[in-house]
């Protein structure tokens, strides 16, 4: 878990005297580390009530190309690069901005996995 709420030091160095404590609402949560492989999404309740879809694990992506237009469910053979974290390569962890290698070929993900729980991505032509 992650404490999002107001940092207790100002800018000038000083201390905060908080007036209240940590609530349930200002704290966010893990990252979802989507994967490579079998298809397994898990259902989060999110502030209101509401729902969010993590997939924690995929197998295809919907691959759309800016030339013709068109969009087709391909397979995701790996990570090619992550500008987010060089390690997510090893690790083959599917985020937004990731290149991956798929059938069609290089494809940048455009879509967040961990917030939408579907993957879209355009071919790098």
């Amino acid at each position: 878990m992650l404490w999002q709420g107001r940092s207790v030091r100002q800018a000038t160095g000083g201390r905060y005297r908080p007036a209240q404590g940590k609530r349930r609402a200002e704290i966010g949560s893990g990252p979802a580390d989507t994967h490579i492989g079998i298809d397994r999404i898990r259902l989060v309740r999110t502030f209101g009530g509401n729902q969010k879809i993590r997939a924690l694990k995929a197998t295809y992506v919907t691959v759309s190309t800016r030339s013709t237009g068109k969009a087709q469910k391909v397979k995701i053979e790996k990570v090619e690069q992550n500008g987010a974290n060089p390690n997510y390569v090893r690790r083959n962890l599917l985020t937004k901005g990731a290149i991956i290698h798929t059938e069609l070929g290089s494809a940048r993900i455009i879509s967040r996995p961990g917030q939408n729980g579907v993957i879209n991505a355009i071919l790098i032509e």
